[in-house]
């Protein structure tokens, strides 16, 4: 049986929705990335651990004005095809959602690993977290898995290096992976989270 990698992606959110038009009007685009829409290491993910993986990469609702009650119900459906022993990688708003999700409920399923790239901890200056915001504790999830890890790099440009800290903080059990030059680790390959989900 293959083993299975869960991928939640990231989104944006908005407080009210003409602030989410103003941002469809005002938002610059990169033809390259979002008109040719290469590949990134979530999309690679599958090709670079083979065969003896399987990724399952659910298209979150809403991803441009994301609601977490609207995200929960998809993600949910996702439940009977996950077998026990799945590996779980959230980037972004997808690290905040999964953190969210599995300190408020008990996944039916055993996690072998949880990985949280770029996380965002609580509000930003520009993006509230809304109702993705995190509860005051996040001890469930370390009773549901024994393996965490945090990814973040120092020159994150949309989620600053201090929210990293307080996942720290919330999770001391975690790994940590530091790095210096990543950003929002928008990139083709993330070699690093290759190597750490094949060690497990």
């Amino acid at each position: 049986m293959q083993k299975q990698v869960l991928l939640i992606h990231g989104g944006d959110m908005w407080a009210t929705y003409e602030k989410y038009l103003d941002f469809l009007k005002n938002r610059k685009i990169d033809f390259n990335k979002h008109g040719l829409r290469n590949d990134d290491w979530q999309v690679n993910l599958k090709y670079r651990l083979g065969d003896e993986f399987q990724v399952i990469r659910p298209q979150m609702p809403n991803t441009s004005n994301a609601r977490y009650e609207e995200w929960k119900i998809w993600f949910e459906k996702f439940i009977p095809f996950v077998n026990d022993e799945v590996i779980m990688v959230g980037s972004s708003l997808g690290a905040t959602f999964l953190a969210k999700y599995l300190s408020e409920n008990e996944f039916p399923k055993k996690i072998k690993a949880l990985f949280l790239i770029a996380g965002c901890f609580d509000d930003l200056p520009e993006e509230p977290l809304l109702d993705f915001g995190l509860p005051p504790s996040l001890k469930n999830i370390e009773s549901q898995t024994e393996k965490i890890y945090l990814y973040h790099s120092k020159d994150d440009d949309l989620v600053p290096f201090p929210h990293l800290a307080k996942f720290q903080q919330a999770l001391p059990t975690a790994v940590v992976r530091v790095f210096e030059d990543r950003k929002h680790f928008n990139q083709e390959e993330l070699p690093e989270l290759t190597e750490d989900i094949k060690k497990l």
